[in-house]
């Protein structure tokens, strides 16, 4: 069931009470950095105003509206600082991951974030942000303190946000699009993927962290959470929103750090496991932006796909699996039906606890295409998209696939 019940959930509810309890007066490194850090996604001028103008990079914000209400933010580069602004190449769209949001392609220097690199090297670069983030809080209907306003789980990021965006993208450019995402990003892009009315958008996807089963998550963090049912706990006591800048989520890293089940000197480590190349000097300026508020039904539905090993639909329970589904069981994602046709690359590494390589491997399996693969032994899940010499060890080899899926010519100076 999605939520237990009777005396079960007074008991996990009771636990978690506890353990909040037992932290508030002490605090670990790492919950005293997210509580003193100050979110600039809060402030006004949006990212395109807080990030990329002040460098010189063209930007504009955009608005979609999904059809389920949301309203989401867009960013556009059509080129790059010193690019012909009458000379526009071919669409690329980034998807960030969890907990993220579209800062992420450009909160390391201008030489070593993606964003800016794919910009300068002339392509038109599209900013994904999906809901809940801080840059997408609007709804045609419900407020961020509304219960309806966090219904929803990486399911309905890919079925209802990703269709909204890629479609405005696809509307703008009369052009098909190339795809890229990192983590929650790639589970998003599998599962859109499966939709012929998204992937008739699509000339090309590259992922970087690639996830679709989650069967073998390595990360102590991510498996104490599990083991102690942090998620059920959360939606029994009635709290839907997930922003680990709030005092409810710092107070959830110190109970899960300071039980001594995890090591939480280096916080991110225990997330995602070891990166070789994060710039921990970086890290107040990270703090800023990230992390961004998420659903606790979608670290839920995470949960669900580590627990029983299936990249499937959210489960709802026997009786609501009947009313969504027509079954006692949620429908998987086959991906067998992502078109043959559409070209893949995915690039993943040897230390990441998240996207493991045995589940990448059978990612890989399921495809009725095979994918170009780029592995790299030292890399971990955060080093794709902020590691500093991610440019050369990774973004020459996605640089390569995507101009040569490009529609028409690029020209390029990487």
């Amino acid at each position: 069931m999605a939520v237990p019940g009777g005396g079960a959930a007074a008991a996990l509810a009771l636990t978690l009470l506890l353990l909040l309890r037992s932290c508030v007066s002490g605090a670990t490194h790492a919950s005293s950095a997210l509580r003193h850090a100050v979110p600039r996604g809060d402030a006004g001028g949006g990212l395109c105003g807080q990030l990329l103008l002040p460098l010189g990079y063209p930007c504009t914000e955009h608005t979609v509206e999904t059809d389920d209400g949301f309203l989401l933010s867009l960013q556009h580069i059509p080129h790059g600082k010193n690019g012909v602004p009458d000379n526009t190449g071919p669409p690329v769209f980034l998807q960030h991951g969890l907990f993220q949001g579209g800062d992420t392609w450009f909160i390391n220097s201008a030489e070593q974030s993606l964003g800016y690199i794919l910009a300068d090297n002339g392509f038109d670069v599209w900013i994904g942000n999906v809901r809940g983030t801080r840059w997408s809080k609007g709804h045609s209907t419900f407020t961020v303190h509304d219960k309806l306003f966090w219904d929803w789980s990486w399911q309905e990021l890919a079925e209802y946000d990703l269709l909204a965006m890629l479609s405005y993208v696809y509307t703008v450019r009369q052009s098909k699009i190339l795809y890229v995402g990192h983590s929650q990003g790639t589970i998003m892009g599998l599962a859109a993927f499966t939709l012929p009315e998204i992937t008739k958008m699509i000339s090309a996807a590259a992922l970087l962290c690639p996830i679709s089963y989650l069967d073998h998550v390595s990360a102590s963090f991510v498996l104490r959470a599990v083991g102690m049912h942090l998620d059920q706990m959360l939606l029994t006591m009635g709290f839907h929103q997930l922003n680990f800048r709030s005092d409810m989520g710092v107070q959830i890293v110190d109970s899960i750090c300071d039980d001594g089940h995890v090591d939480c000197n280096d916080l991110l480590s225990s997330i995602t496991g070891e990166n070789c190349c994060f710039n921990g000097s970086r890290i107040d300026h990270y703090l800023e932006y990230e992390p961004h508020p998420s659903s606790t039904k979608n670290l839920h539905h995470l949960f669900q796909m580590i627990r029983k090993g299936t990249f499937a639909r959210y489960d709802y329970g026997l009786w609501g699996n009947l009313r969504r589904y027509g079954k006692l069981s949620p429908p998987p994602f086959d991906l067998s039906s992502i078109p043959e046709s559409l070209p893949m690359w995915m690039g993943y590494g040897g230390l990441d606890a998240l996207a493991d390589v045995t589940d990448v491997a059978r990612t890989v399996k399921e495809l009725r295409s095979t994918p170009e693969l780029l592995y790299i032994s030292g890399y971990g899940h955060i080093d794709f998209v902020m590691s500093v010499k991610a440019k050369d060890d990774v973004y020459v080899d996605l640089m390569q696939f995507l101009r040569l899926r490009a529609n028409g010519s690029l020209h390029s100076s990487y």
